[in-house]
């Protein structure tokens, strides 16, 4: 069995693995924002007419601010083009009270798509980004969680910025940080009292957002998602995982890995798996072979040596997926970049850790 070793002290101080939501919140997990955000972006590209893809873009910038800074839909309307710093990966969100303006980071991708649309909009500094009716906007945010298979008010903006806040509470962020960045007062007394600069603010907030966007891009050989269902057998556990990418991932466990981790349906988790444990099959090898996690890729790039060879593969989600074998064994498959094939490794080779979550 491979599972990283729990530290159970560290496990009960974390305050993300603590935190619960009380059923009848509307909030939206990171899997299934990600699913939203995956509908979203393929809306936005569904059009012959380029003004049509255009404007879908815009609604699509808007999910993606709301999405990953947790500010209002009024705070984003109002965002002007010298409000986002893409050097420092910030935008300053004010709406018309500059007095209670606040720095929020943002993602690299998120900043690269910002760069896109500012050049081909050829906004001044002092121009508003988004000129659009905010009931224009949430009709749009109402409709793509319906494409979504997700309940209409689950679109609302306001649910958005709530399943942000509750996304930075379970990914350990302090209480106070959440509070900063989300321009909430503070809550009580205790914390009014915490003597945070906004250095050490941003810092945190950095840091947090660099190592989801790493998830998010998915790092080779690593998935990021939820816990979906747990089989409990005599000694061992199957855990099933729903990633990021919408792809499921099998991992089978002891018992005893499975209760020192405390591991539960809709508890967040790494899956890690080792080069050489990653199998490679043709495009019709698939369905013979045994291994529980079979999923389709696309050979990028081969690097072959005397002994060994190394395949790195990317998925549909844009997973990347790194195989080493022998260079005979490659040969005899006979893969060049480009071609498809399939990723196949066994639920005993994913190693599932909780703590770097």
């Amino acid at each position: 069995m491979h599972t990283i070793p729990d530290k159970d002290s560290a496990t009960r101080r974390s305050p993300g693995a603590s935190f619960s939501v009380p059923p009848s919140a509307k909030v939206l997990d990171s899997v299934q924002l990600a699913e939203l955000e995956r509908t979203f972006r393929a809306w936005a590209t569904d059009s012959p007419r380029r003004d049509v893809r255009w404007s879908r873009q815009r609604i699509l910038l808007i999910f993606l601010l709301i999405r990953h800074t947790g500010a209002k839909l009024n705070e984003i309307l109002d965002l002007k083009a010298g409000d986002i710093d893409l050097e420092r990966r910030v935008v300053t969100l004010a709406g018309e009270d500059m007095e209670k303006a606040r720095t929020v980071e943002i993602p690299d991708d998120l900043a690269e798509e910002l760069r896109t649309a500012l050049k081909k909009g050829s906004h001044a500094p002092d121009e508003a980004l988004f000129r659009i009716d905010p009931a224009h906007v949430r009709r749009k945010f109402y409709e793509q969680a319906e494409a979504c298979g997700l309940p209409r008010e689950f679109g609302n903006p306001s649910t958005l910025r709530r399943s942000r806040s509750v996304e930075l509470l379970r990914g350990n962020l302090p209480l106070h940080v959440v509070q900063r960045l989300l321009g909430h007062s503070t809550p009580n007394l205790t914390a009014a009292h915490l003597d945070v600069s906004e250095e050490d603010v941003h810092h945190a907030a950095r840091q947090y957002v660099d190592r989801e966007s790493r998830r998010r891009t998915s790092a080779r050989n690593i998935f990021f998602g939820k816990i979906t269902e747990i089989v409990t057998g005599d000694i061992q556990s199957e855990v099933t995982l729903l990633t990021l990418g919408g792809l499921n991932v099998v991992s089978v466990i002891t018992n005893a890995s499975l209760r020192r981790m405390r591991l539960k349906v809709g508890m967040f988790v790494t899956a890690e798996i080792k080069a050489p444990w990653v199998l490679l099959a043709g495009p019709e090898g698939a369905d013979q072979s045994s291994a529980e996690n079979r999923l389709p890729a696309t050979v990028v790039e081969i690097s072959t040596g005397k002994v060994n060879t190394e395949v790195l593969l990317r998925l549909a989600d844009g997973t990347e997926i790194c195989s080493v074998a022998t260079t005979a064994s490659c040969r005899r498959l006979g893969l060049h970049p480009g071609d498809q094939a399939w990723v196949l490794f066994g639920a005993y080779s994913v190693i599932l850790n909780h703590e770097a979550c």
